[in-house]
């Protein structure tokens, strides 16, 4: 048996970049499948009294495709045109924020923009070699959403049998529990991915409004920069807001003190209050154990495990909770026992 459990987890670690895919598609057909059921109910189109399941699902896929679609049909034509402006205004930008640099010391001598790409972290090397890495790392990436995304929806087409096959393994008079158990944590990842939305929203769109009120051009291009970096925990709001600071700096020195002040209140603000507050009142865990398990999933598995470190904690609150609770049957007898003592003292 020993011999047998190092075997298998020497197994897991090979295959650990797929068993993160799965985990991934797991937890998305998990958020996605109350929704999808809502759909298969649905009563506005008299078309059948039930929607076969892989049509609910490709409804709920062409309904977050259309919204991306509408999303980028609004806020396309001004983001390319202030993100042309902004690529023809790269090397004057460049210019003055390395001029206030060296103005304040912090830089010892004038470089131009190809010595600053070389001189960066990773920057040395082929070029050649660079392009191909990215190129190859782009490609992997969209590789793994279009797998995570396929897997998520073959697992949701059989959630049902799945399920079945999954609480076969489970003794008889646990099932209940275990049946009841899974369904709260639907619940909570979904409600997670929904605070995952309402986060990604509120940071865009007050990022759009306060960058707009400082004066800050091309602030449909930061905004949208400001909410994507929402979905990535930890490094994604400091990644995002050094775009903003960059623009900033071509107009003067007080723009990049307020646009870091603003980006400063907002993240305390977002970190103290905005995530702990909705993921609580969403997922259902305290301030301290989001603001925990962000920490320990981003020293564990970096920006993935921050991404997936909330509804894991959710997943673990709810075993945990079935673990350690008393036995449903002596749960039952003390709470009779105590309804039929209260009379008497009485």
């Amino acid at each position: 048996m020993t011999a047998l459990a190092v075997f298998v987890f020497w197994c897991g670690y090979v295959v650990r970049h797929v068993l993160m895919i799965v985990y991934v598609a797991a937890i998305l057909a998990i958020g996605f499948s109350p929704i999808v059921r809502v759909i298969e109910r649905q009563t506005l189109i008299p078309v059948a009294k039930r929607l076969p399941r892989w049509l609910a699902i490709l409804i709920l896929y062409l309904a977050i495709l259309g919204t991306l679609a509408l999303v980028i049909a609004l806020v396309f034509p001004p983001l390319v045109e202030q993100a042309q402006a902004l690529w023809e205004r790269r090397n004057d930008v460049f210019e003055k924020v390395q001029g206030y640099l060296i103005s304040k010391g912090l830089l010892s001598e004038h470089i131009t923009m190809r010595e600053a790409v070389e001189r960066a972290p990773g920057g040395s090397g082929d070029a050649a070699g660079r392009v191909f890495g990215a190129v190859a790392g782009v490609a992997g990436g969209i590789f793994g959403v279009v797998t995570i995304l396929i897997l998520t929806f073959y697992m949701l087409v059989d959630s049902w049998s799945l399920r079945e096959t999954a609480l076969r393994f489970i003794p008889k008079p646990q099932r209940k529990r275990v049946d009841a158990a899974s369904r709260e944590v639907m619940m909570k990842v979904s409600a997670w991915l929904g605070g995952q939305m309402l986060l990604a929203g509120s940071i865009g769109g007050t990022s759009a409004v306060g960058l707009w009120a400082l004066g800050i051009p091309f602030f449909y291009v930061l905004a949208l920069l400001s909410a994507i970096g929402e979905m990535i925990p930890i490094v994604g709001p400091i990644l995002s807001a050094i775009p903003a600071i960059a623009v900033a700096a071509s107009l003067g020195v007080k723009k990049v003190i307020f646009v870091i002040i603003f980006f400063v209140i907002q993240q305390q603000l977002e970190n103290h209050i905005l995530v702990p507050k909705i993921m609580s009142r969403q997922v259902g865990l305290s301030a301290v154990t989001v603001i925990v398990s962000l920490l320990i999933g981003g020293s564990l598995l970096g920006v993935v495990g921050a991404i997936l470190a909330v509804p894991t904690a959710a997943i673990l609150q709810v075993i945990a909770n079935e673990v350690l609770i008393d036995d449903p049957v002596e749960a039952q007898e003390a709470k009779e026992g105590k309804e039929t003592k209260e009379p008497l003292k009485k």
